[in-house]
């Protein structure tokens, strides 16, 4: 590899079979960096405007051309998948294959490349890794000493992985599928998908339902004993009376569908939620012990889940935690781009979570007060906003440049945008932004861990504060609380969070990703201006303007 080249990381690889929807594959992206820095970052959804697209490697010549970055020189990574290690673009023009192992690796592997009219040198790096490396952009090198675990559906050799960082290299512990069957209650069981009425293809939307359904239900340890007796009923597919006939038989419950608002049905989905959660949590318990580890960095799509993710910090097991806003597929080009650039200069820079440019690099965010009072105007008479400026956020959550915003102490308001405007079902709670100041006053914590800047926690809401927060408050009292630091983290959420509390006496907004039902979050103006107008919004905030609607 060459210091001197920038770092071009493709995560395209095809899915095994040519769905209608993204499956096993999906959350195409590529990144570009230079001396530790991100230059550019593609997650392929924002442009092609097909949610979890994976059709990177029918349009790469098309987007690298309409980027001006085709005829640039780069030091190449590719990222596998547990489909296979080949990275052929529909044309035939690039081409890269990568030496299969029995074994991971802890670096990049070189492999064979085609690229557009040349052999070229090009490297591979699994899954894994990948996934790992996508800390380095937010939070810079690893600690010295820490534990680096990835959790999710399927990687490269693994579902489950775990590395030691130390002397500055990595050492693998372990990697292995025994943790498969927890996770994939979230994405292949049979079970959950009857609960939440999802289909094969929404596979990739099953994990967001079920963590908001579980939460309307209540853990029970018969419960537990009872779900892995009979293995979780993960394979009932089209045999669902088999759940039926249990239900009927071990607690004299009679059912015959799988409504929602049966307290059984909402109690079951809270356990295997709950046993999801304690499985995670025993393991990490093992592995610190097993390496004194006091840092952890966390990742893969299992990161997601912020009762987990709470639990884990709340435990007191180690004295830090890392993961990053794209801890899911979706951040795999800008790990793999990292860890090239780590070992070409040493250090990676950390970067705030908005890095989706692709197209947009020269959006610039005008600083005007006036757009402020403007949209403060019309959110406190009950109105709806949207908000597009400069970059978009990297990963599935949006932290307030690419968000719908309105008063969270509404419920019908909430209902409004959730259901109506962008047709959620009814039991996913909205999540609410709030200064650091009001996240403590909503909590009464006294400090708020600051993995929050990136929605990735959930809070208990004090009692007497719950009217003040209903409309994003979820069944059992908690909110997946988005807190606004210091102005640098978003300055526009900043101003308008302390313009709103010191005038209004408000104190949170409600916070939902900027995209209509089965729509990726909004990338350019035009796609906001166009989903503004679908969702028939009350005002747009475009790069700092304010624009009644």
């Amino acid at each position: 590899m060459d210091k001197n080249r920038a770092t071009l990381a493709v995560y395209g690889i095809q899915d095994r079979f040519d769905y209608e929807h993204p499956f096993y594959v999906h959350d195409h992206n590529l990144a570009i960096m230079q001396n530790g820095k991100v230059q550019h970052f593609l997650q392929q959804e924002r442009i092609s405007r097909r949610k979890r697209d994976n059709t990177l490697h029918r349009h790469l010549k098309e987007i690298l051309k309409q980027g001006q970055q085709l005829s640039y020189d780069y030091d190449l990574v590719f990222i596998d998948n547990v489909v296979g290690r080949t990275f052929l673009t529909t044309s035939g023009v690039v081409r890269f294959e990568a030496p299969l192992n029995e074994e991971l690796s802890t670096g990049l592997e070189k492999g064979r490349c085609w690229w557009f009219g040349k052999e070229k040198e090009a490297w591979v790096l699994n899954h894994e890794l990948a996934h790992m490396f996508s800390c380095l952009p937010f939070f810079g090198n690893f600690k010295e000493n820490s534990l680096l675990v990835h959790f999710d559906g399927g990687a490269s050799l693994s579902n489950f992985s775990a590395a030691l960082f130390k002397n500055n290299k990595i050492e693998w512990i372990e990697y292995h599928w025994d943790l498969k069957k927890y996770a994939s209650i979230f994405n292949a069981n049979a079970l959950v998908f009857a609960i939440i009425g999802a289909k094969l293809k929404d596979q990739n939307s099953v994990p967001g339902k079920f963590m908001g359904f579980a939460g309307w239900g209540n853990y029970r340890p018969e419960l537990e004993e009872w779900l892995r007796k009979h293995d979780f009923f993960h394979d009932i597919w089209g045999q669902t009376s088999v759940f039926f006939h249990h239900a009927k038989k071990d607690f004299g419950i009679e059912l015959k569908s799988f409504n929602q608002k049966d307290p059984f049905i909402r109690d079951v989905a809270a356990t295997l939620h709950q046993i999801f959660v304690q499985a995670i949590l025993g393991k990490l318990i093992e592995l610190q012990a097993k390496t004194g580890a006091r840092t952890l960095y966390y990742t893969g799509g299992s990161a997601l889940n912020i009762v987990a993710n709470t639990r884990i910090i709340k435990s007191g097991i180690f004295d830090e935690v890392f993961i990053p806003p794209c801890t899911e597929d979706s951040g795999l080009a800008l790990g793999a781009a990292a860890f090239a650039e780590w070992q070409k200069h040493g250090k990676v820079e950390p970067h705030s979570a908005y890095l989706n440019n692709w197209g947009i690099e020269n959006y610039q965010v005008a600083s005007e007060m006036d757009a402020v009072k403007k949209a403060a105007e019309v959110l406190v008479h009950k109105k709806v906003i949207g908000v597009c400026n400069g970059f978009g956020e990297a990963g599935p959550r949006a932290l307030g440049n690419r968000s719908i915003l309105a008063l969270a102490g509404s419920k019908e308001l909430a209902r409004k945008i959730s259901m109506e405007k962008k047709g959620r079902e009814w039991y996913r709670p909205l999540a609410p932004v709030a200064l650091a100041k009001n996240t403590c006053y909503f909590t009464g914590e006294e400090k708020i861990h600051s993995l929050s800047e990136f929605m990735l926690l959930d809070f208990t809401v004090l009692p007497e504060k719950q009217k003040e927060l209903v409309g994003a408050l979820h069944a059992d009292g908690t909110a997946r609380f988005q807190t606004i630091f210091n102005r640098r983290q978003n300055p526009f959420l900043f101003e308008l969070l302390t313009y709103l509390d010191e005038k209004y006496h408000v104190k949170a907004l409600i916070n939902t990703s900027f995209n209509a039902g089965g729509e990726p979050i909004v990338h350019t103006e035009q796609d906001a201006r166009s989903s503004a107008e679908k969702m028939q919004l009350n005002g747009l905030v475009l790069n700092g303007k304010f624009i009644p609607l």
